[in-house]
């Protein structure tokens, strides 16, 4: 059973009082000991953090690089932070002007990680190997990097992905993607804020409807329904 979690930051161990890593909570309570883990994590500010959220479990690779579109033709790409948002800068983005967004009186900086598009990384990990769950959370990139992924080629049963910073047509173009490729809305994902979607591999002609409608409704509403597509 294969985890992947691209964008990991420092796992469990960040000491801010208001975050959790619901990837990270997850896959420690999956009682399987066959499980391996795969995490991605471009800030190698963060890469001893990492390594001891996973100290205790077998089968765990680390990865300290950038995952990017498979039209970026650079070994190495710019990523911006906040000084404001350290020790573990969880907002670490390509995007110089999203990161001020959050931070609008912070000094950015910035630093150079090498990079590996998503097709080399799957094809180099995960070429003919089923996916349990595939977690994307990438500050900025994840259309881009989604719309790459070749659902029909690479078997992954659960996607769980950040939408929060979608546009509304990155969202619909998301949202049929995932129907095209036999995939239904199935509740929200990893993020404990509500601010990831998780499509699952179950196809039926009122899951794809529901997946059509629900994703799009505010997460207020939502939660009425979440019983619901559980059940579908």
């Amino acid at each position: 059973m294969i985890f992947v979690h691209v964008g990991a930051g420092a796992g469990d161990l960040d000491p801010s009082s208001n975050f959790r890593d619901g990837f990270t909570e997850y896959v420690k309570n999956i009682n399987f000991s066959e499980k391996k883990i795969y995490v991605v994590e471009a800030n190698p500010k963060n890469l001893e953090k990492l390594k001891d959220c996973w100290k205790n479990y077998k089968n765990v690779k680390i990865f300290n690089f950038a995952i990017t579109p498979n039209n970026f033709s650079n070994d190495e790409i710019d990523l911006y932070y906040s000084e404001d948002d350290k020790p573990h800068y969880q907002l670490l983005s390509h995007n110089k002007k999203f990161v001020k967004k959050y931070f609008p009186n912070s000094i950015i900086k910035n630093i150079k990680v090498r990079t590996v598009k998503i097709t080399d990384f799957l094809n180099n990990n995960f070429l003919n190997l089923p996916i349990e769950t595939f977690s994307l959370d990438v500050e900025g990139l994840d259309y881009d990097i989604l719309m790459d992924i070749d659902l029909n080629k690479f078997n992954i049963k659960n996607f769980s992905i950040e939408y929060f910073h979608l546009n509304k047509d990155q969202k619909i173009n998301i949202i049929k993607k995932f129907i095209s490729n036999g995939y239904s809305y199935n509740g929200f994902g990893f993020d404990h804020n509500n601010l990831d979607w998780l499509f699952t591999k179950k196809k039926s002609i009122w899951n794809n409807l529901l997946s059509r409608i629900l994703p799009l409704i505010h997460r207020i509403h939502y939660k009425r329904l979440n019983k619901l597509i559980k059940k579908l």
